[in-house]
């Protein structure tokens, strides 16, 4: 393989051309660092928290299909991947994740003693969610706490502090994420059935769509109390409207359980992060 093709191989295994991973990460962070700076945060750690996000998904999604790489072949949505295929070797998959690891870590080495400590936790949950897919079935549990733990890191390094309010941004965030990856998992499901994989989809079978409807009732509630202890005002609660409009259009989309469409509200998901965070900033900004 050349070094081009090479090149554009890492950068399919990081989902360099699908952005919403980091997408899904990033809103929910940068709510917690407007809500912890009560404004606009500390320019240098914005740009900490932009990149770190970036290199921490990147590097998820490596270790996640590593573990992934005598199965993903089975899954018509994965059979492509540079690991299957062979475009990727093992051990330049591992390096990778390494590399962009390193890299986060010094991000976070410009912070402060509290919120590196908390990086330990964030690399621990990162790491291990690929592998819960073979021991239990709600995989999308631990993926909740990995792409929430953003929100308690960027409370430590803006404020210093965890205060309890926090904690109900967190368990909004991690009810929300368990909705959106339970949509993408319902995409896999025949194919996960097939090949041994858990997941939530899975778990719920046929009361998958009222599940996920309780848990989006939940992040809502979460959300309301999170606004409540904040202090956040009319753009605040007008942003959780408009977040439960996209939760029924979600609701509308999964109703047959069609992959393709599954798959869509999941995409569809980056836009309740956008119009959360924009009703915190906005708050803010008035």
């Amino acid at each position: 393989m050349t070094g081009q093709g090479k090149f554009k191989a890492l950068l399919q295994l990081i989902r360099f051309d699908k952005p919403i991973g980091t997408l899904l990460l990033l809103w929910p962070t940068l709510s917690a660092l407007w809500i912890a700076a009560q404004g606009v945060p500390d320019g240098k750690l914005l740009v900490i928290f932009v990149l770190g996000t970036f290199l921490t998904r990147s590097a998820g999604c490596i270790i996640n299909d590593f573990a992934d790489r005598n199965v993903d072949g089975a899954v018509e949505r994965t059979r492509n991947r540079p690991l299957v295929t062979g475009a990727v070797s093992s051990r330049e998959a591992i390096t990778l994740f390494l590399i962009l690891m390193l890299f986060a870590f010094a991000l976070v080495l410009m912070t402060n003693p509290l919120t590196v400590a908390l990086s330990i936790i964030a690399v621990f949950l990162a790491s291990t969610y690929p592998f819960m897919k073979r021991y239990t079935h709600v995989p999308q549990v631990v993926l909740g706490a990995a792409f929430s733990w953003g929100i308690p890191m960027a409370f430590a390094a803006q404020s210093g502090e965890l205060p309890g309010g926090m904690w109900l941004l967190y368990i909004a965030n991690l009810l929300w994420t368990v909705a959106y990856d339970t949509e993408y998992a319902m995409v896999d499901r025949e194919d996960d059935l097939i090949i041994g994989v858990k997941s939530t989809a899975i778990l719920f079978g046929r009361h998958d769509r009222w599940i996920i409807g309780m848990l989006q009732f939940a992040t809502l509630a979460a959300l309301w109390l999170t606004g409540e202890q904040f202090g956040l005002g009319a753009a605040f609660w007008g942003a959780l409207l408009l977040i439960a409009g996209l939760f029924c259009y979600h609701q509308y989309l999964i109703r047959d359980r069609v992959a393709a469409s599954c798959f869509r509200a999941f995409l569809h998901n980056n836009w309740v992060g956008a119009t959360l965070f924009a009703g915190v900033a906005l708050h803010y900004a008035i």
